[in-house]
């Protein structure tokens, strides 16, 4: 019995007969919008950001495929809010019956919509929870956490801590302002109370220049003063306009957190459990710089499709999209447990890290905060909670 078994393993894992190779197409498109640069310019994006992700991913993906005879193609496209479109109509001529997106919520509702039933839309950087409610659409998987994730996240943390007093400070812009609102929802969900909730106003101009750090040492202690008493100052800050002039400027000597300080992310260059520091050197070996969150995100896009072929031992896209959103379907992601998919919103679950600069300070969902299915559905909209409505 063992030799059979044995047998029976070994030809699983034996490659595919020649001729009987299959190809998964499929595209990652990263849509460039011009801009200021970053606060710091040690956060000036990588040429290959999101890129680079989904290269490992494809990687990762033929190391099983070359076993089942399967080859993956992932074409690596970018493009602009003009041109995005066109890219991506092209993209699915070519044979992409899955498209990885990294892009603004904006942009990956036009890309999806365009899409329609040609290609399975993988979102990986859109996080507006209006995608996963009042807009959300059935041709997308977001692997991108949402807004609300990563605000249920932080907010665990915090009432871990009993640090339920916030001070909540948010940005004008669109993206600014629905973070600020999964905050606000996330305080009610988890019983802390925003004494004061304040906008920073963007009005433009350089934030990059030799005096910025005079100006900001005057302005930001005078734009946080008079708060009510808090412990703790939460920025949302998508823009990436103010937040990391926050800490070590604000009136009250209290933590940052939230677009500055202690961040909620999907994923974090410093991370080293669950097998996270090989696959971590293994990046950084092919990509010559750290894992970005982008990166990540587009990796697990492009691993989602890889793990469909492998279960399904399919190239056919329909038969691969079906099998990512049935209730069976799990993705592993250097997180310690299994990943999985919502089937009201198509939001992947998953763990959210809290970090600082250097390291990994907790990951979230805390202990604590238990659920009836998932505990991993304490953290964003639950099934009762959700807006979405497929048609």
């Amino acid at each position: 019995m063992r030799i059979a078994a044995t047998l029976g393993l070994i030809g699983l894992l034996a490659p595919a007969p020649l001729g009987a190779e299959t190809v998964i197409r499929s595209a990652v498109l990263r849509v460039d919008v011009a801009g200021l640069p970053p606060i710091s310019r040690l956060d000036l994006p990588p040429d290959d950001l999101g890129l680079a992700g989904a290269r490992l991913g494809t990687m990762d993906n033929a190391t099983t495929g070359g076993f089942l005879g399967q080859t993956f193609e992932t074409a690596e496209l970018t493009a602009t809010p003009e041109t995005a479109a066109a890219t991506l109509d092209k993209a699915m001529a070519d044979g992409a019956g899955f498209v990885v997106v990294i892009a603004d919520d904006a942009m990956t509702l036009v890309l999806a919509d365009a899409a329609r039933d040609r290609a399975l839309i993988l979102n990986a950087g859109a996080r507006g929870d209006a995608l996963r409610g009042t807009e959300c659409r059935a041709n997308i998987v977001h692997v991108a956490p949402s807004h609300a994730m990563l605000a249920d996240a932080l907010a665990q943390f915090l009432a871990w801590k009993k640090w339920d007093e916030w001070f909540l400070i948010s940005g004008s812009h669109p993206a600014d302002l629905d973070l600020a609102q999964a905050y606000r929802a996330s305080a009610t969900k988890f019983g802390a109370k925003i004494v004061e909730d304040r906008v920073f106003e963007d009005t433009g101009g350089a934030r990059r220049t030799d005096t910025g750090h005079v100006q900001i040492q005057k302005q930001m202690p005078v734009f946080t003063q008079g708060a009510a008493r808090h412990d703790i100052l939460i920025a949302a800050d998508e823009a990436g306009i103010f937040a990391e002039y926050l800490p070590y400027q604000s009136w009250e000597a209290r933590p940052v957190a939230g677009s500055a300080g202690l961040v909620p992310r999907s994923w974090h260059p410093a991370l080293e459990a669950w097998g996270a520091t090989q696959f971590q050197n293994r990046f950084e070996a092919m990509a010559g710089r750290p894992m970005r969150d982008e990166d990540y995100q587009a990796w697990l896009a492009v691993r989602i499709i890889g793990e469909a072929a492998t279960r399904t031992g399919s190239a056919d896209p329909a038969v691969l999209r079906d099998h990512i959103l049935s209730p069976g379907f799990e993705v592993a992601g250097f997180k310690g447990q299994k990943l999985t998919i919502r089937d009201w919103d198509h939001q992947l679950r998953q763990p959210i890290l809290l970090t600082t600069g250097s390291l990994t300070a907790s990951v979230s969902p805390q202990d604590a905060f238990l659920h009836q299915v998932s505990q991993l559905d304490t953290l964003g909209k639950d099934r009762p909670e959700t807006e979405c409505s497929f048609p």
